[in-house]
């Protein structure tokens, strides 16, 4: 059964998996089924919803949403900008939670087509919008925003120029929260279980970043640093969380191969992430700073 092998991957303790070969075809799953042609289509959007809660992308979902948001201290009377927010769900549970005003950007039309629709449902009104971003071309609007929340915005791009912008965004004294992944060592881009992750989630290996140069790079932009956290652990259990909730709801019933072939496909690259991030290999950071006013 395809429950018992998400259960046996991700199992009920922290042991890390045997193996991070991709698990085998599944049983009567459509032969060469067309790649899709966006990494986002609405299957998988609705296997995210599964995962972490409607509207959200990362594990944790609105609970981790909030965690990071709260540290910042927002008010009705703030303006945040949410850069990573998944398909609308973090920006709603933001204003809902704290009333603040929340600009939401992503990088994947579909995410920000899923995200309207979540806000209009909402009932939000103009408190909460979202929009596309470029992570090649990070253009945000200067000296507008209280605060801002990015979550994972280094994917695939050179950190500088996106931290930059995020800084020049806010408006003096404003407050960023910024989450990624970072590598303290250089990685082996040939390692298997490295090269595969890199290739299903569009990262460069050899552009992950130590965790102290993120830090230095914030100073750099105008940021006074606060807090560099290792959050790696609290991480990884969310992941773990989101799949066995899955698991739990796949028992008694067997997927129809379509969906049980897009169940492998994110396993393996939530499974791969969570084996890197237990072996060291990477490590997932958060960081608090203060904008210095510059610029």
């Amino acid at each position: 059964m395809l429950a018992s092998a998400f259960a046996s991957w991700f199992g009920r303790s922290h042991a890390a998996p045997r193996a991070v070969a991709a698990p085998a075809p599944v049983a009567d799953a459509p032969a060469a089924e067309a790649a899709p042609r966006t990494p986002w289509p609405r299957e998988r959007i609705a296997l995210a919803d599964a995962l972490w809660g409607e509207g959200f992308g990362l594990p944790g979902g609105e609970v981790e949403a909030l965690r990071l948001t709260r540290t910042l201290g927002p008010s009705p009377a703030h303006s945040l900008l949410l850069v990573g927010g998944g398909p609308g769900g973090a920006a709603c549970a933001i204003t809902r939670e704290f009333g603040a005003w929340v600009a939401a950007l992503e990088n994947e039309p579909e995410l920000v087509d899923a995200a309207h629709a979540l806000i209009a449902r909402s009932e939000l009104g103009r408190k909460v919008g979202i929009g596309l971003w470029q992570p090649d071309k990070p253009v945000f609007e200067t000296r507008k925003y209280h605060h801002c929340v990015a979550m994972e915005p280094l994917i695939g791009v050179e950190a500088e120029p996106i931290l930059d912008g995020l800084a020049r965004a806010l408006k003096p004294s404003g407050q960023l929260v910024i989450t990624d992944l970072v590598a303290e060592e250089k990685l082996d881009a040939a390692h298997p279980a490295l090269a595969r992750w890199a290739a299903l989630e569009r990262r460069d290996p050899a552009g992950l970043q130590p965790s102290a140069a993120v830090t230095r790079i914030l100073g750099r932009v105008g940021m006074d640093v606060r807090v560099a956290e290792d959050i790696s652990e609290r991480h990884i259990a969310q992941v773990l969380q989101g799949w066995q909730a899955v698991v739990r709801d796949l028992r008694g019933a067997r997927p129809d191969p379509a969906k049980a072939a897009r169940l492998v496909a994110e396993a393996e690259r939530w499974l791969l992430r969570w084996r890197l991030v237990k072996e060291g290999r990477l490590r997932m950071m958060r960081w608090h700073a203060i904008s210095r006013g510059g610029g």
